[in-house]
């Protein structure tokens, strides 16, 4: 696929998932009856088809979730100008959080009912500058281990013609839930 084309199918499946967002209840925090019971994949695909908030920094930072599955998350991102760092390249933060959210909402699809989990770990290493002529990115985040204590993911922050700008990798605490 050209890079072209690429981009294309990227725009698409934003635009459809944005489409879903916006019609649901928009940023926020989903009540604990809507995700009682449910696994993280359940929550994630339904955060994703709009049935419940997304998280507002999404939309704080210009970056959506477009794909989850089992064991993945896959934001896609715009780097804007009011991301620039005073030596006008995108801050290495907004990266770092795009790949965040990616490392933890893939690690949310591996939750059975009942279990959390949090970051006790964020390593991220950036191999190229982004600016924003880059119309978008994409954090893809997969997991690579998930036990009952603990859980490991690994992300890379790519361009639309597969030019990598950074990766990382997370390690993180997983436990019970606590009952409301």
């Amino acid at each position: 696929m050209t890079q072209s084309n690429q981009l294309d199918a990227w725009l698409a499946a934003e635009s459809e998932v944005i489409a879903r967002l916006e019609a649901g209840p928009g940023p926020g925090l989903a009540r604990p009856e809507q995700v009682a019971g449910k696994t993280g994949l359940e929550v994630m695909q339904m955060m994703l088809a709009g049935e419940i908030p997304y998280a507002a920094i999404a939309k704080t930072l210009d970056f959506t979730i477009v794909e989850v599955g089992p064991g993945v998350a896959i934001f896609q991102g715009t780097p804007l100008p009011r991301h620039l760092n005073p030596l006008g390249t995108i801050h290495g933060g907004w990266a770092a959080t795009m790949l965040d959210s990616a490392l933890g909402c893939s690690v949310h699809t591996m939750m059975p009912a009942g279990r959390g989990y949090t970051t006790a770990e964020l390593s991220v290493n950036y191999v190229r500058g982004l600016t924003p002529k880059i119309q978008r990115v994409r954090a893809e985040g997969k997991v690579i281990h998930c036990g009952r204590q603990l859980a490991t993911a690994e992300a890379r922050l790519v361009g639309a013609d597969g030019t990598l700008y950074a990766h990382a990798t997370t390690t993180c605490l997983v436990f019970e839930l606590p009952q409301r």
